[in-house]
C-alpha cells in the first residue's frame, strides 16, 4: 500500500482567512506623501484645450452662473462682475486675475505637525471615502451606517499610512440626528486621529463648530488658527450652472478665517452637461 502525497491546499478561502487572522499587524510602508513623477495625462491637444477655455469663458461672460447667496453676489458685484438678480457674469480678465491668485500648492498643518500635508503640485494625497449610507464586512454583512461603524473606520483611517486625510464621514452614522451629527463625528475624528480633517459646508453652524473644534484640539489661539491652513472644506457646483446657498456660505466662512476651500464641479455628462468630455469640462 503506497501513501498518496498530500494535496496542496489553495491559499485563499477559509484557510487563508485563518492564517491572516493570526497576523498581529499589517505590513505597510511608512507615512509619506508620494510625488507623482509622471507628466499629466493630456487627453486634448493644445488646440483642444484652447477651445475648452474659450467655451468656458463664453459661458461665464454671456450666460453667467447663478449664485444663490446674497452675500456672495454682493462680493462679486463689488469686484466688478455684472449682476442681474442671482445671475453673475464675469469677463475673462477678471477670471484669469482671480485664478492667478490661487497658489500652486499650500500646506495644511493638523494638530500633529508630523502629519503636515502639501496640497497641490505633483503631491498625491489620499482620503477616506465620504458619506456612503451603508457598510459591509465579512462578519456582519451589509448594514446601515451607525456611529460605532463610523468609529471603526476612523481607527482604520488613523492606522493606515496610505490615508493622509480624515475627510468626510466614511459611513453616515444615521443613528445620530443630523443636527448634531457633526459634533459627535468631529470629536471622534479629533480624538481617534491626528490627521488633517474636513468640514462639510452644510450650514453656518456646522462650519463654525468644526473650525472651533479644530482650533481647540490644536491648542491654538484665534490668531494662530487663522495664520495658516489647519483644515479644509470642499464645495461643488450644481447643475445647471449654480452654486447653492449653504456651500457658498461655508466657503466664505472658511475663507474669512484663513482656511482653504476646494471647489469641484458636479456634472453628469449627457444629463446635466454635454455628453462629450470637452463639453462637460467646459
Amino acid at each position: 500500500m503506497t501513501d498518496e502525497p498530500a494535496r496542496r491546499k489553495r491559499a485563499g478561502g477559509r484557510a487563508g482567512m485563518k492564517v491572516r487572522a493570526g497576523t498581529a499587524v499589517i505590513d505597510q510602508m511608512p507615512w509619506r506623501i508620494p510625488v507623482n513623477p509622471d507628466a499629466p495625462v493630456e487627453p486634448l491637444d493644445a488646440d483642444g484645450v484652447q477651445r475648452v477655455h474659450k467655451t468656458a469663458m463664453r459661458i461665464l461672460r454671456d450666460i453667467g452662473i447663478e449664485f444663490l447667496n446674497p452675500e456672495a453676489v454682493e462680493h462679486l458685484r463689488r469686484a466688478g462682475c455684472i449682476v442681474n438678480g442671482t445671475n453673475v457674469r464675469m469677463d475673462e480678465d477678471f477670471v484669469m486675475e482671480m485664478v492667478a491668485r490661487a497658489p500652486e500648492s499650500f500646506t495644511i498643518t493638523p494638530r500633529n505637525p508630523e502629519r503636515e500635508l502639501i496640497m497641490g503640485g505633483k503631491h498625491m494625497l489620499f482620503v477616506n471615502v465620504s458619506s456612503p449610507p451603508n457598510a459591509w464586512d465579512m462578519e456582519r454583512g451589509k448594514r446601515s451606517g451607525d456611529f460605532e461603524t463610523f468609529r471603526e473606520f476612523m481607527k482604520l483611517t488613523q492606522y493606515f499610512n496610505c490615508i493622509h486625510i480624515a475627510g468626510g464621514y466614511p459611513v453616515e452614522p444615521v443613528d445620530i440626528h443630523a443636527s448634531v451629527r457633526h459634533l459627535d463625528c468631529l470629536y471622534e475624528k479629533l480624538t481617534l486621529t491626528d490627521k488633517v480633517v474636513h468640514a462639510y459646508s452644510l450650514g453656518a453652524e456646522r462650519v463654525e463648530d468644526v473650525m472651533e473644534m479644530v482650533r481647540i484640539a490644536g491648542g491654538l489661539t484665534e490668531a494662530e488658527f487663522q495664520a495658516k491652513p489647519r483644515m479644509y472644506t470642499n464645495i461643488n457646483s450644481v447643475s445647471p450652472l449654480k452654486h447653492d446657498y449653504p456651500m457658498l456660505d461655508g466657503a466664505m466662512r472658511m475663507a474669512k478665517r484663513g482656511q482653504p476651500v476646494v471647489v469641484t464641479p458636479f456634472t453628469l455628462a449627457g444629463a446635466m452637461a454635454p455628453v462629450t468630455m470637452s463639453g462637460a469640462v467646459a
